[in-house]
């Protein structure tokens, strides 16, 4: 099906928004939703869905306290992911695309509102009714923080169960603190449980003795959710080891990374030798290396399957690290561990690899060469090679799925009635902002489940804009980089914060650089007169000459026709996709057809 290539609704709406001094309006319209989606990359790869634009403008008009709450609407926890965020966000960016120059540093402009808001800054917050509903939630993680906050704000009354002494999951006890400083997380988690959320730690749940049973839970309970996550590590395949078996369980100067860092989180003192060798190839592995260094180790090498470029960590973390002193060596697969008489370590046996064809996700194969086998000394072995999930404490028959990650249908619930699950437990180990953004997503499923409906959901937000509101100039505005600590401060604490935060002159610079996505050029071709003035102008190709466009099967807008015999032309149509929301076309337009609105998806009532 093709559509009117003027773009204008046919209904009421569509008035409005061409004046511009009429007031937001809420659509659903396929097409606005649609147009979101693809023109918004930013927060359509965030799995929280956060308002990027929104958060960064204000920003740049200094409304630091806006643009905190603007984020704590979405992600919960923005001073900690402003620092500890995986950022999907910035290789979506538009800034980052060909010819565009780098991506906005929008993980930094996110701490950046945390760190500027002013020290009366109030958090707002839409309570609903109580509901007399009362829901238990395993584990004060991210992603049962963010669905216990959530399920509070709707009126419901939440109990968490941690079995720690304090919550925050592998926020407190898998992330240094040189990372993530623990009186910011600490705040952040009373922000968001403060509401109503009763905590209890050092309580297990499980079927040893003095654990809380599931079953009894789910007697107690309107509902239940698992938020455990993924606390097991997943074991080193070393050549001659026995299927199941762990193969360096019980060897001295031998540690798995996750293990390493709780344990030092949870006050105990750890050492490492002089050579650590660290295998792994994620956020763990980088930490583990760093925190070797600051506890006195000279030489740490992580060693990784494919090569660098292929790591799935942000590149800051990556030149941190090496500026530190670690270095990373790839192409290669441990298979065997070496020691001396005495059962102490020496090194590890790795075989050679070459890159393969692309795996599921993205990543890289790696395929060893027969024969290259070479040994790297090393006294210490930390082994980061990813989580699992622990399912040992469940003292109810639950439906798991094929990779050992518990079964969910579509509304979070697991095949025993009541019980739900996000996060990480469902979905294996992902990132923090994955499982902040499926902890809010399963308790609006909980809470429809609970009251029988939904009371919240996605919808486009639609406001007129006047004018535009980027300068051509700040297009050539350079990436604003993070200032940090002197190399030779960084070892003297395990808590010294490496990233020091944007100034405010810094922050101002940076979020110029939003092309502010979200903000839709329209052609009104009834008064358009077909001047060309808007093509001249434009420094993209993004004013076109259609016959006509597309229109999806979900009522969406799909791809443009193009023409450049004027016999043809339906319209001159812009091209969002393209546009980098300089305003050009809208000052030069002689007739002024050309109209501005700010399309924002947002969680509203129903």
């Amino acid at each position: 099906m093709l559509g009117d290539p003027s773009g204008r609704r046919a209904d009421s709406v569509q008035a409005r928004a061409s004046d511009a001094s009429a007031e937001p309006y809420w659509s659903d319209d396929p097409r606005d939703v649609g147009w979101v989606k693809e023109n918004v990359p930013c927060q359509t790869a965030c799995p929280a869905s956060t308002n990027i634009p929104a958060y960064i403008r204000a920003i740049y008009e200094e409304r630091y306290g806006k643009a905190y709450e603007i984020n704590r609407e979405a992600n919960v926890l923005p001073g900690v992911l402003g620092r500890i965020c995986s950022r999907p966000c910035e290789p979506a960016c538009r800034h980052g695309w060909s010819g565009n120059g780098e991506s906005v540093s929008i993980c930094h402009l996110k701490r950046s509102a945390g760190d500027l808001k002013g020290t009366g800054h109030r958090i707002t917050e839409n309570l609903y009714a109580p509901t007399g509903k009362r829901v238990a939630i395993i584990g004060a993680g991210p992603a049962g923080v963010a669905a216990a906050h959530d399920l509070s704000l709707l009126g419901h009354d939440v109990v968490i169960y941690e079995r720690e002494e304090v919550p925050g999951g592998m926020l407190r006890y898998g992330i240094p603190e040189f990372r993530l400083p623990r009186d910011l997380l600490t705040l952040e988690l009373h922000n968001a449980l403060r509401l109503g959320v009763t905590l209890k730690t050092g309580v297990s749940i499980g079927n040893g003795r003095g654990e809380t049973r599931l079953f009894s839970l789910l007697d107690d309970y309107d509902a239940v959710l698992l938020a455990t996550g993924c606390m097991l590590p997943s074991l080193l395949p070393l050549r001659d080891a026995a299927k199941g078996a762990d193969p360096v369980k019980g060897l001295k100067d031998v540690e798995y990374g996750l293990d390493f860092l709780v344990d030092l989180h949870r006050g105990e003192s750890k050492r490492v030798g002089r050579r650590v060798a660290v295998v792994g190839a994620g956020f763990t592995a980088l930490d583990c290396a760093r925190v070797s260094r600051r506890l006195g180790a000279e030489e740490v090498t992580i060693h990784i399957r494919t090569t660098e470029e292929y790591i799935p960590v942000t590149y800051d973390e990556i030149f941190e690290a090496k500026r530190e002193n670690v270095k990373i060596k790839g192409l290669r697969t441990p298979v065997s561990v070496k020691l001396d008489d005495n059962g102490r370590l020496i090194g590890v046996e790795f075989v050679q690899n070459r890159l393969g064809g692309w795996r599921a996700g993205g990543r890289r194969q790696a395929i060893p060469i027969e024969g290259s086998e070479f040994i790297e000394p090393c006294d210490t072995l930390i082994v980061a090679i990813g989580q699992i999930t622990e399912n040992d404490f469940l003292d109810v028959k639950v439906e798991m799925a094929r990779d050992g990650n518990i079964r969910i249908a579509g509304n979070g619930m697991t095949s025993v009635p009541k019980l739900f699950a996000a996060g990480d437990y469902v979905k294996g180990a992902s990132t923090v902002i994955e499982a902040i953004g499926h902890g809010r997503e399963i308790a609006n499923e909980v809470d429809a489940w609970l009251i029988g409906q939904k009371r919240r959901r996605q919808r486009v937000r639609v406001t007129p804009v006047e004018a535009p509101e980027r300068e051509r100039a700040w297009d050539f505005v350079a990436r604003q980089h993070m200032p940090t600590l002197p190399l030779g401060e960084r070892m003297k604490q395990m808590g010294e914060e490496v990233e020091q935060g944007l100034t405010r002159d810094l922050a101002a610079e940076e979020s110029k650089r939003c092309y502010l996505c979200s903000l839709r050029y329209e052609i009104d071709v009834d008064r358009c007169i077909y001047c060309r003035a808007c093509i001249e102008v434009a420094p993209r190709n993004c004013i076109k000459l259609v016959e006509d466009v597309e229109v999806k099967h979900d009522g969406s807008y799909g791809a443009l026709k193009e023409t450049k015999d004027w016999n043809q032309v339906a319209a001159i149509w812009i091209d969002n996709n393209e546009c980098i929301r300089c305003g050009a076309c809208f000052m030069v337009c002689p007739v002024k057809c050309i109209s501005i609105s700010r399309c924002e998806i947002v969680t509203a009532d129903v």
